[in-house]
């Protein structure tokens, strides 16, 4: 399919719709380039959490924007409108002391929140309540799911019996309506990314709405309320208590750590994607905690859990206590740390009982009771047979709005320099502020043609990228056509750039009919040849897996791995202007696939192209290489006409 602009010609072809620390070696592999730049990345984020923050007043000043930064990193700015709950009680037990309710609402339409109210049979007055929400702890009966708040219902019945009102919702993962979690951990997801969504955002939402049904309650104090929950629901339980000032004290279990532990360590790893926001903003996981100030904040942990290791625990508790000096509220800030592995243990438990009993009720005496499920799992579900009309299962295909194609006014240059800032500021904001000098290095051949010449630069330390150029016989002068390559296109193309560059591709068997090729591409024009990080030589894996939980890394990091291929063809494309012979004020480029996108974003940041030749583009950015938020506010269609009003005429 072919587009045509006034004077400009752009061809596009439609596409059908933890590693471990490698052994030092001289020249290093992409598995230890991979390794250094994500040590390094994540100690810049470390090093400026809190930097610019001397006095209380600093951080009241910046704290509103770092809440709305929250918001929109959960897909919650805008916040999607507070439609009624519709709220309805299937069925009530009592035992113990203890009424628990089945009952369902919507926090939006459609997206229904199955849970159990735990209540004291006999109550005189108002009492505080619990917002409990489930960690992965699913349960089944004949083949049906219960919901993970039956495996958790003990914390639930303890809470009634003591003098509290407790909500206990499930999770869109593992509630009786089983929705996704694990959109880019296992499903393949990647557009997640593009439209900015988080699992993280629907269950952080889902937490607003079980406060607003909690405090429409005529048993519930709706001004103390406190947020618990472990594992995944400490990682829930942080979300809401950033978020919502309604929440009077939290305690957090095993649901949080540093972005070392996720990124250099592999904890990633063992997460889904509900543990994380989108990381736009480039935060390490502090600056979550410190939203939380002054607030009653209890950080609990188990001292030998693996995918919450006690060095990154201590590590945001020791950060976030500089917020709470500010605000001379130390006593209202505690570490929790016991003896075992990943699990609800009973001395978790106790900590955080304590801590709801002294902020809540102004109660420091022994717990004396121990938390013990009261009722049959089988009997705390809230559905017979599940509601058709439900969203839970495809709410993230709708929960973050997205652009349409024509969305853009291509022909307003004011709304084409608007778009090229907005993805500088929330699709590319991973790249560095300050680039490294490019130390371009034209490096002499031995055996291949003389036309034929390599050169190397730096793109982002520790990637050093090769750029193998051919240069026709004769006209010095002639046109210069950028070829940029994805793995695939390594593997078209790297046989014949192995006759032609022996020394400078190694491990690929020649192929001198793919040599001739090329060599046919540079009959009238130079052909310069740009391979990005983690292509060709730079390769860290083939490995599925691994190649997963890399590409979640650098979304940690608040990039994407083709976000920074894009920055790679960028620093490239600035290599040749400094290199003799090669300084052309006007260069084509051409690429297929995801290679393709990738050219197409970087001529956007890039004057002096002429000229799009991009094969198999897709046609919209779900299947596209996943760039952060880019589907909030432009269709690839649009790019493309963006793109097309920048080329040189």
């Amino acid at each position: 399919m072919r587009y045509l602009f006034p004077a400009l010609l752009v061809v596009l072809v439609f596409a059908k719709t933890g590693f471990t620390q490698p052994v030092e070696s001289p020249r290093p592999t992409g598995d230890q380039r991979i390794a250094e730049y994500f040590r390094a990345e994540t100690q810049k984020l470390t090093n400026r959490t809190f930097a610019d923050i001397e006095t209380l007043e600093d951080w009241t000043r910046k704290r509103p924007e770092y809440r709305r930064q929250m918001l929109e990193m959960l897909g919650l700015d805008p916040m999607p409108p507070k439609t009624p709950l519709e709220p309805v009680v299937t069925g009530t037990l009592e035992e113990s002391g203890v009424i628990a309710e089945r009952l369902h609402f919507q926090s939006m339409p459609g997206l229904y929140v199955t849970a159990n109210l735990y209540r004291p049979s006999v109550q005189n007055e108002k009492l505080p309540a619990i917002l409990y929400v489930c960690g992965h702890g699913g349960e089944r009966h004949e083949g049906k799911s219960l919901g993970n708040k039956t495996h958790y219902q003990h914390h639930g019945a303890w809470f009634a019996r003591n003098g509290y009102v407790c909500l206990t919702i499930d999770t869109v993962q593992l509630g009786e309506i089983e929705g996704i979690h694990h959109g880019t951990y296992r499903e393949e997801m990647w557009w997640w990314n593009n439209r900015g969504y988080s699992s993280a955002g629907v269950e952080a939402f889902n937490c607003i709405r079980s406060l607003d049904y909690l405090q429409s309650r005529d048993e519930v104090d709706g001004d103390r309320i406190g947020v618990t929950g472990r594992s995944g629901g400490g990682a829930y339980s942080w979300w809401i208590a950033a978020i919502d000032e309604r929440i009077t004290a939290a305690v957090p279990v095993a649901g949080i750590t540093s972005l070392k532990n996720h990124v250099v360590d592999g904890c990633v790893e063992g997460h889904c994607d509900c543990m994380y926001m989108v990381n736009t903003y480039r935060w390490d996981f502090p600056m979550v905690a410190a939203l939380v100030a002054p607030r009653p904040l209890l950080i609990a942990n188990s001292d030998k859990d693996r995918i919450f290791p006690l060095d990154g625990v201590v590590d945001v508790y020791a950060k976030v206590q500089k917020i709470y000096d500010l605000y001379d509220a130390r006593d209202k800030l505690g570490l929790q740390i016991s003896e075992g592995p990943h699990k609800d243990t009973q001395e978790l438990r106790i900590a955080a009982f304590r801590w709801m009993n002294r902020f809540l009720r102004e109660d420091q005496t022994l717990i004396e009771m121990a938390a013990e499920p009261l009722f049959e799992k089988r009997d705390l579900k809230v559905f017979e047979e599940l509601p058709e009309e439900q969203r839970v299962t495809t709410i993230h295909e709708s929960f973050v709005p997205k652009a349409e194609s024509g969305d853009l006014d291509a022909d307003s240059p004011e709304a084409v320099r608007a778009l090229i800032d907005r993805l500088r500021q929330r699709t590319f904001r991973g790249w560095p502020d300050s680039p490294e000098p490019l130390d371009v290095h034209s490096i002499a051949l031995e055996g291949g043609p003389s036309q034929a010449q390599v050169i190397e630069f730096t793109s982002q330390p520790p990637f050093r990228l090769p750029i193998y150029v051919l240069r026709p016989d004769r006209d010095a002068n002639a046109p210069l056509n950028v070829l940029i390559l994805d793995q695939d296109g390594w593997k078209q193309w790297a046989a014949g750039l192995s006759v032609l560059f022996p020394d400078h591709v190694p491990g690929v068997k020649p192929d001198p009919e793919v040599a001739a090729a090329l060599r046919r591409m540079t009959e009238d024009r130079n052909t310069v040849v740009i391979v990005p990080r983690g292509v060709g030589p730079t390769r860290w894996t083939d490995d599925e897996r691994t190649q997963t939980h890399i590409r979640r890394r650098f979304m940690l990091l608040g990039q994407t791995l083709a976000g920074m291929q894009i920055y790679d063809v960028i620093r490239g494309l600035e290599a040749l202007r400094q290199t003799p012979g090669l300084e052309k004020s006007v260069v084509s480029i051409q690429a297929e696939g995801d290679a393709a996108v990738w050219g197409l974003y970087a001529s956007l940041f890039v004057d002096g192209i002429d000229q799009l030749n991009l094969e198999n583009l897709p046609q919209r950015n779900r299947d596209a290489p996943d760039l952060l938020n880019v589907s909030r506010f432009v269709e690839l269609e649009d790019v493309v006409k963006a793109a097309a009003t920048r080329l040189v005429k």
